[in-house]
């Protein structure tokens, strides 16, 4: 592979994890290719990816301006590229205290909205048998966590959750709450997001506009015409 990017993220055309990561890359503006990688046919639990990452799942990057650094896990890669290549502050924070709030905003991400979602999706559609119980505890933690970011970001200054100003933290939250927000997921249909968590739904459409944002949207956007 031709290592004229500055970097290789490996990712999937429609994995929420991976597009987060994009986001990032596009916010910073670093020179990237990303390689989609094949889930049905299990090209990511299988070498040579898996030499990259060893738990089988996407996303996973390769800094090719950094010896080939290697690193996996969304939250990892975000906080990597932040404190490598965000020097300048422009989705990060530089104040001590906000820093750690960053983090717990990025923790909560990864151990609370991504995995309800997920566990939501596989419940709904692919679970060889239906468990109502599964699916009604997942669509409740969905709405808790819905509830969560509402109330915060009710009185959070600027409307974004860390400093003010849109960051990593915010973005993170991005891919999930698009696909339930913009896309109905079936898992929260028939709630009215605008009307019932009215603040979450303004500080997405304020994501949405961001240019970065706007531009992986577009591609995809592509991909899911193509059936990708």
């Amino acid at each position: 592979m031709s290592h004229g990017k500055q970097l290789t993220l490996y990712t999937h055309k429609s994995g929420p994890n991976g597009w987060r990561v994009a986001y990032v890359l596009e916010e910073l503006g670093l020179t990237y290719e990303s390689v989609y990688l094949d889930i049905p046919s299990g090209e990511h639990k299988r070498a040579p990816y898996t030499d990259i990452n060893p738990n089988g799942r996407i996303p996973a990057l390769i800094d090719h301006h950094n010896g080939d650094f290697t690193i996996w896990e969304s939250g990892a890669i975000i906080v990597y590229l932040i404190d490598k290549y965000d020097t300048a502050k422009r989705i990060s924070v530089a104040d001590e205290k906000e820093r750690y709030h960053l983090l717990q905003w990025l923790f909560f991400q990864t151990s609370g909205q991504g995995p309800y979602f997920g566990q939501l999706f596989w419940f709904m559609r692919y679970h060889p048998e239906k468990v109502p119980s599964a699916i009604e505890r997942y669509q409740k933690e969905i709405l808790r966590v819905f509830s969560v970011l509402d109330g915060v970001l009710a009185k959070a200054p600027g409307g974004y959750l860390v400093g003010g100003k849109p960051t990593v933290a915010d973005l993170s939250f991005l891919p999930w709450n698009d696909i339930a927000i913009r896309f109905g997921f079936e898992g929260v249909e028939g709630v009215d997001i605008p009307k019932q968590y009215p603040a979450l739904y303004a500080w997405h459409q304020r994501l949405l506009e961001r240019e970065p944002v706007k531009k992986l949207l577009a591609v995809q956007a592509k991909f899911a015409q193509e059936g990708a």
